[in-house]
């Protein structure tokens, strides 16, 4: 039994099964015009789009087809969220629960390597790591949101191969461009077009030129923000270098999440049709009655 989650003014309810959803439409309560969510689906779609709820009866509507799968992103404020906020959130999501983004971080970490293999291993990072980069921002997109990640996430990049691989190429030849100037410029570019592979895990249909400019947009503003979340690693990854590197494997995966949270943090609260997704079913409250 599919389970749905509803997104109704400024407020979120679910889970709710299939019945419950079809006894609040009957009872006017949940409208074509609103949002609905259910797993298989990769964002908020208007109820009266899903013909089964209101036009007849049987089963819930197929999955939206996609490369990946995402739950429904969480709200946001803009931008607003302190630093140290998002890295709380990112240790308190990891607490318990380290072993798998730990063994992601350290395979991914392998594979954009070549294994350490001489001179293969720069053709090798250079083929895959757009499709390992978009497969990252699926999982701990994935994690930050609530979902299940599962290793196999590692490779979901590469049923978008094409451009994932252009996103690359393109981000590489730009931030080289623009380095060509000065460092500054170039590392200004990096953070600009930083959201990339994040906007592609939500939306497969983006080419990689339309991924990079929604970037640009998204971080107009955040730049250094971004760059601030980052510095506050540094300390950290000197730090891990007198364990022999040994650290690296608890703060990739923490930076990575910490970085999951700064995008997610990024969306306007309750933005629908002006280009972010709507808010997520976290903080679910229950329907008044």
């Amino acid at each position: 039994m599919a389970t749905w989650y509803v997104y109704v003014g400024d407020k979120q309810y679910g889970p709710i099964d299939e019945a419950t959803l079809r006894e609040w439409i009957g009872q006017g309560r949940l409208l074509e015009e609103h949002l609905v969510w259910t797993d298989g689906m990769s964002d908020w779609v208007r109820a009266g789009s899903l013909e089964n709820l209101f036009r007849g009866d049987g089963e819930a509507p197929p999955p939206v087809a996609g490369f990946a799968i995402l739950p429904p992103p969480l709200t946001g404020t803009g931008g607003e969220t302190p630093n140290r906020d998002i890295t709380s959130r990112a240790r308190a999501l990891l607490k318990g629960r380290w072993g798998l983004p730990i063994a992601f971080s350290l395979v991914l970490g392998v594979l954009l390597s070549g294994g350490g293999v001489p001179y293969v291993s720069p053709l090798i990072a250079l083929i895959v790591s757009g499709p390992f980069a978009l497969g990252g921002a699926v999982f701990f997109l994935t994690l930050v949101r609530g979902g299940k990640t599962e290793m196999g996430m590692l490779f979901v990049g590469f049923k978008n191969f094409g451009n994932a691989l252009g996103a690359c190429i393109l981000m590489s030849i730009f931030i080289f461009l623009w380095s060509l100037l000065l460092i500054i410029p170039g590392l200004i570019a990096a953070l600009a077009y930083s959201q990339t592979f994040y906007l592609m895990a939500e939306d497969s249909s983006l080419d990689p030129l339309a991924a990079i400019r929604k970037s640009k947009a998204l971080m107009q503003g955040h730049k250094g923000k971004l760059f601030c979340l980052y510095f506050r690693f540094f300390g950290w990854a000197l730090l891990c270098m007198l364990t022999l590197g040994i650290g690296f494997l608890w703060l990739s995966p923490y930076m990575a999440a910490s970085v999951a949270h700064f995008h997610e943090d990024l969306r306007q609260a309750g933005a629908g049709d002006s280009g972010a997704p709507v808010a997520g079913p976290t903080g679910i409250a229950p329907m008044a009655r």
